[in-house]
């Protein structure tokens, strides 16, 4: 049976020592603070608001939230955003998808100060991971969680084939370009790859992030490969369940993240890591 990858676990050591951070940055005069904006009353994006600011708030924190209403014109959320980008005592700045369809997300993103982009989506950011330049950046929160998984568990990355079945710009992209800087080799697939149980049966390391409850099954699965599992689905009966079938694959894996208490708590955690990175790599920057 699986080692099972304990996110819940690992996201309270992560969190430990990003309090422990703060409490020097403080001693310094500097509390790191994140702004998210949120557009609207979705009701997924305000539960996932909220769990953030408790979570910011539990750590020492300052958190803000600018919301704003399902009408707001571009021109309101561009405003919005520059002021954030002006507030010294802002260092991090999430603008929570998804935007109602008449706002231009990809350009609201743009705007905002690469230096504040939590959630490394900035175009500047992604150029600088494809590159594997070299110093201080944020890339994405989801990526960066997993990463710190692998590592934390001891997977090796170097020389190991790698599948991921998803080809989000969120998750799988920047994930692509984490890995291949370990010197991983990376197959990107998805739903509607040919044969993608062959595909995924290669992979010494396999992450599914394709939205699809239950898709990988045993049968899909190298024997001893570590499997992480991004999806998080609600079934018509109320049950969480990811992307892999839990219960038949953890009898073929080596190692295996739950849904939930896998990727999920490790996302918010890197958040908050990050939201210290940036609140440090300003405080270098500004002296």
């Amino acid at each position: 049976m699986a080692t099972l990858i304990d996110g819940r676990a690992l996201a309270k050591e992560v969190n430990a020592h990003t309090k422990q951070r703060i409490e020097k940055l403080k001693e310094k005069g500097v509390t790191p603070g994140i702004a998210t904006i949120l557009v609207g009353d979705d009701p997924a994006s305000q539960i996932y608001t909220r769990s953030k600011e408790k979570k910011a708030h539990s750590l020492g924190m300052k958190s803000v939230r600018e919301q704003l209403p399902a009408s707001t014109t571009q021109a309101e959320l561009v405003q919005a955003v520059e002021h954030l980008n002006s507030d010294p005592t802002i260092h991090a700045i999430l603008v929570q998808e998804p935007l109602p369809n008449h706002l231009d997300d990809t350009a609201i993103v743009n705007l905002i100060d690469p230096l504040k982009d939590v959630d490394g989506f900035h175009p500047i950011n992604v150029g600088k991971l494809y590159n594997n330049v070299q110093g201080n950046y944020p890339v994405a929160c989801t990526p960066r969680g997993i990463m710190t998984m692998l590592r934390h568990y001891h997977v090796p990355l170097a020389s190991q084939d790698v599948v991921i079945v998803g080809r989000s710009t969120l998750v799988s992209r920047p994930l692509q370009a984490l890995l291949i800087n370990e010197d991983a080799t990376v197959t990107i697939t998805g739903r509607r790859t040919k044969d993608l149980a062959k595909r995924t049966r290669e992979a010494d390391i396999l992450v599914v992030a394709a939205g699809v409850p239950n898709l990988i099954k045993a049968d899909a699965v190298k024997p001893g490969a570590t499997v992480i599992d991004v999806g998080i689905n609600r079934l018509d009966d109320g049950t969480i369940v990811g992307d892999v079938d839990f219960e038949s694959v953890k009898e073929v894996a080596g190692m295996i993240t739950p849904v939930p208490g896998g990727v999920g708590p490790m996302t918010i955690a890197s958040l908050m890591e990050q939201t210290v990175d940036l609140a440090e790599w300003s405080t270098e920057i500004n002296g």
